[in-house]
């Protein structure tokens, strides 16, 4: 991948304690790095090795000539490549992550993966709207539960009435997702499948023997 679609990949970042607590762009990620506050934690043989920045720099080298696989990403700098961590650990940092994700329209569309969900079919975001599934003017609630993806021609058909009363049936019933939306769909690709191990809690919290 190119340096500027690299830059546009995202990097899962752990606490001190090796949980996950937020993601951030590649631009971060290496600032984070450069300035020791934080190591690169990599996947190999079933093992997580850790690598400070320069350290990491020297293995990128080595792979870029062996190693190279079709889902990494790299970097150009002037004297070599650098690869794109997936995944980076604060040295620092012990605050635990937050459990809520937030209500707002960014993770609605990403929770119904922009498909309507009275006809199915799916939209570009700026094709689709936000409804109200029992209308505010008969008591709805803006939450979760109560508003859902719908394009344009399907909300305007429904009006201020419920799915029941337009004779429209939604085609899943809307809940508050678990964790970020836009998480799960950066798990659906292939690249990000190293995050899975640290956001899998049973891993990390069952009872060691």
């Amino acid at each position: 991948m190119h340096a500027s679609g690299a830059l546009d990949a995202s990097v899962l970042v752990l606490n001190k304690m090796f949980l996950a607590v937020h993601i951030v762009s590649v631009r971060r990620a290496f600032c984070l790095l450069c300035k020791d506050l934080a190591e690169v934690v990599n996947m190999e043989d079933g093992q997580f090795a850790t690598y400070s920045f320069s350290s990491w720099r020297e293995v990128s080298e080595y792979r870029a000539q062996h190693f190279r696989e079709e889902d990494d990403d790299w970097v150009r700098t002037v004297t070599s490549q650098i690869q794109v961590p997936r995944v980076i650990r604060l040295m620092s940092y012990d605050k635990l992550p937050k459990q809520t994700v937030k209500f707002n329209r960014r993770n609605i569309f990403a929770r119904d993966n922009n498909q309507c969900q009275y006809c199915g079919k799916r939209f570009p975001t700026n094709e689709l709207s936000l409804d109200h599934v029992t209308p505010r003017s008969q008591g709805g609630l803006s939450s979760w539960i109560n508003v859902v993806c719908a394009c344009l021609e399907c909300n305007v058909r429904k009006g201020g009435r419920t799915p029941k009363q337009a004779h429209m049936g939604l085609i899943r019933k809307p809940e508050k997702p678990k964790r970020s939306p836009l998480l799960n769909f950066k798990l659906t690709q292939k690249k990000y499948q190293s995050w899975k191990t640290f956001l899998d809690n049973a891993y990390w919290s069952v009872e060691l023997k």
